[in-house]
């Protein structure tokens, strides 16, 4: 069984939290089923963006990196993302570090 969009974003932010990672929800998506994009802003300008992927052979869920670079063009990404699924989340991680725990297995 999955977890809902709602309950899993509330679990990453606990998470980021309790490492000190400040993470905003600059879009709130559907809470039962919204897919979930994390921006990672390093604070210098540059940010990555992250998307869940499923493979189809095996089923196994991982965090794939659907853009890099420049921050506005990272956010010109998720704009178009929002374009195409307006019941997409996207939650703004901040660390300088680049620290983004997505592979913890809490999440998973």
């Amino acid at each position: 069984m999955r977890l809902t969009s709602g309950f899993w974003v509330a679990a990453y932010r606990q998470i980021l939290s309790l490492n000190g990672i400040p993470a905003f929800v600059v879009a709130h998506g559907d809470d039962t089923a919204g897919a979930v994009l994390i921006k990672l802003n390093t604070l210098d300008g540059r940010a990555v963006l992250y998307q869940r992927s499923v493979d189809l052979m095996s089923g196994a869920r991982r965090w794939v990196e659907l853009a890099a670079g420049d921050e506005a063009e990272v956010d010109g990404s998720v704009a178009r993302q929002r374009g195409f699924d307006p019941d997409l989340w996207v939650i703004e991680v901040e660390d300088r570090q680049g620290r983004h725990f997505l592979d913890d297995p809490a999440l998973e």
